[in-house]
């Protein structure tokens, strides 16, 4: 119910994706973040023992946040922002095409020893996965998930009595 409403206010970026039609996908996960706009830099380090590290990652609704990823391993490993529903499709599709190159704003692939990012503005709330779609290391365990805190739980000062923001 909510997906339809984020792809009007993507109507202005439907450039920025290549032409790839990821617009309705991408809405139900939030939407690429502007550098200028960035909240906060998350770190996030990818291995050969097929797991992300943090594996579990806590964010706000309405943040930007730049993930400046890593791969520490000697292989090819990659970062995919999605809904369960899309990360398990687009595995499949990565297994019937190992060598498939593909780039969106959602993800990064990288070489060994290599450095990128993704900036990511989380538009809803709720739970976001994230995984590695190189063929096998989906099945070897090598996901994780973002918690997406509604605006309800945004700052400390807002829980309690209601009264957050002035002092008696």
């Amino acid at each position: 119910m909510g997906a339809m409403g984020g792809m009007g206010a993507m109507s202005h970026d439907h450039g920025a994706s290549g032409g790839h039609d990821h617009a309705s996908e991408n809405s139900s996960v939030g939407q690429p973040g502007i550098a200028a706009k960035v909240n906060r830099t998350i770190r996030v380090r990818m291995t050969d023992n097929m797991r992300f590290n943090p594996s579990s990652i806590q964010v706000k609704q309405g943040e930007t946040i730049h993930f400046v990823v890593k791969n520490l391993g000697k292989t090819k490993h990659e970062m995919v922002l999605g809904t369960d529903q899309e990360l398990q499709e687009h595995y499949k599709q990565m297994m019937k095409f190992p060598e498939m190159e593909h780039a969106e704003p959602n993800m990064v692939t990288l070489g060994a020893g290599q450095t990128g990012e993704i900036i990511w503005q989380f538009t809803k709330s709720g739970k976001v996965q994230f995984a590695c779609l190189q063929p096998g290391h989906y099945d070897a365990g090598m996901k994780g998930s973002i918690s997406v805190a509604g605006p309800k739980s945004a700052s400390p000062e807002q829980k309690g009595d209601g009264h957050g923001s002035h002092q008696h």
